[in-house]
């Protein structure tokens, strides 16, 4: 674990299983459109969370590329799942543009809900395409602007799916904060 204050707010970069972060308040999902269950971290989530998520997701949906929606965890040991559309690279534009709208419409649902402690995974870089270095630039520069002016949000934490992909969090989170 690797972990950095900014801002007031503890920022840590782990890798790891996103439906298993039981000491945060929220999980985000990396939805498709119509929020349901599918491969990657949508599936993990919506296997781990049971039925009832999908059940709470249908009428949310569909969601455009950026935007963000809130549930409750049901199953998973998190009380709320935000669901992140993130843009589908070479193909939704401006990519950039769209990844750091998931992350500021999920930080500003996390505001509104009160939660202290969310984990994200690496938004779009899996069957979407992004390239993970460019989405870590984007995702981190814009958790970090963001930070700046939201109240609740004092844990935030990326959860990636291999040891390089968190080490390469921590190296673009190094560059931004220094």
């Amino acid at each position: 674990m690797t972990a950095r204050t900014v801002h007031g707010v503890i920022i840590e970069c782990v890798s790891g299983d996103i439906a298993h972060q039981s000491d945060m308040d929220a999980v985000v999902n990396a939805a498709n459109a119509w929020l349901r269950s599918g491969g990657g971290v949508a599936g993990a989530i919506h296997r781990a969370a049971g039925p009832g998520l999908e059940a709470e997701c249908a009428p949310l949906a569909p969601i455009e590329p950026g935007q963000a929606v809130i549930t409750s965890g049901h199953d998973l040991p998190n009380r709320f799942v935000i669901h992140c559309l993130g843009p589908v690279y070479g193909h939704d534009e401006p990519a950039d543009a769209l990844l750091a709208a998931c992350y500021r419409n999920a930080l500003k649902l996390a505001d509104q809900a009160g939660i202290e402690c969310i984990a994200f995974p690496a938004l779009s870089t899996g069957a979407f395409g992004y390239p993970m270095e460019e989405a870590a630039r984007v995702a981190l520069r814009t958790v970090i602007d963001t930070l700046k002016t939201r109240s609740s949000v004092r844990h935030l934490r990326f959860v990636l799916h291999t040891q390089a992909d968190r080490d390469l969090h921590v190296r673009v989170l190094d560059e931004l904060i220094h």
